[in-house]
């Protein structure tokens, strides 16, 4: 039987940017190679909102910004920064724990720092009430958070941008917050890992849901990326948190959020392509991005 002739090869189709709506790459796990990790991504097409957690990491990630085009900066006050602790390292996917000093949030401060065209957006910011501890005056500390997150809705609303609000065992005071203080720009609800029934009550105020690596897992969040529509996801990675599989267990950076598109890909059968667009473009949106 003769050979069929070789069909020529067509040039695969290059893949949207992609938009690592969530990252810490200006924190110490990249203090030896920050602009390493920084060039790869971006030569991969992977383009980044670089989130502050209290004053100096959000003053850091405005100047790491302010360096690179296809960066982007978040300023705000985690909840966690609102107390003197330290957060165990299993549970934030770290090799080290994480030790936060007590800050109030400072209208003033934060308010200086927005004026940067850089800053498209408030976060990290937000409510958590997983790490408190025995003999911690639980009501107390939800009230310190309470007042902080009021403050920073103050300021997304004075300038209008959005917030990346940071949730975990809170949901129901959170939402109680965005309900009777609404956000006008809204924002995005970061590293979301509950079901499609509370996912839905952010929708419905106007929030995107934020998908990292957790996603890739367990099979215990496949239900909730199904059920959420791919125009309220957006993708993100958390680094140097929560590496996604295959990378589970290494120092996560801004390129593996491909790893959060190809799971999100298989879960709802959408090719890589559709879901880099529509996420990309999601976050174009609520973050008035052009990458033109």
């Amino acid at each position: 039987m003769p050979l069929m002739p070789l069909m020529p090869l067509m040039p695969l189709k290059p893949l949207p940017p992609l938009i690592d709506t969530h990252c810490h790459v200006h924190f110490n796990a990249y203090k030896k190679d920050m602009d390493e990790v920084i060039h790869r991504a971006l030569a991969d097409g992977v383009f980044m909102i670089a989130v502050g957690t209290q004053t100096t990491t959000s003053q850091k990630a405005i100047e790491v910004a302010e360096r690179y085009d296809g960066i982007w900066a978040a300023i705000g006050l985690h909840p966690c920064h609102t107390q003197e602790q330290e957060l165990d390292a299993n549970e934030i996917c770290s090799e080290e724990n994480v030790h936060t000093r007590c800050e109030e949030f400072d209208l003033d401060f934060y308010r200086q720092l927005a004026r940067s065209p850089k800053v498209v957006a408030f976060g990290e910011v937000g409510l958590d009430y997983h790490y408190f501890k025995e003999g911690d005056d639980f009501e107390e500390l939800k009230k310190r958070q309470k007042e902080a997150f009021l403050k920073v809705i103050q300021l997304a609303n004075e300038f209008e941008k959005p917030l990346i609000i940071h949730c975990w065992d809170a949901h129901d005071d959170l939402l109680k917050i965005l309900k009777t203080h609404p956000v006008k720009k809204a924002g995005i609800i970061h590293g979301f890992a509950r079901s499609y029934k509370t996912a839905k009550k952010f929708i419905e105020l106007g929030f995107k849901i934020g998908l990292n690596g957790v996603i890739t897992y367990s099979d215990g969040y496949e239900r909730m990326v199904r059920e959420v529509g791919l125009a309220d996801i957006v993708i993100e990675t958390d680094a140097p948190y929560i590496s996604p599989v295959p990378h589970r267990g290494e120092r996560n950076e801004p390129s593996y959020v491909i790893e959060v598109a190809k799971k999100i890909a298989v879960l709802k059968e959408k090719t890589l392509e559709e879901v880099a667009e529509i996420t990309t473009n999601n976050a174009k949106k609520v973050f008035g991005l052009n990458l033109n």
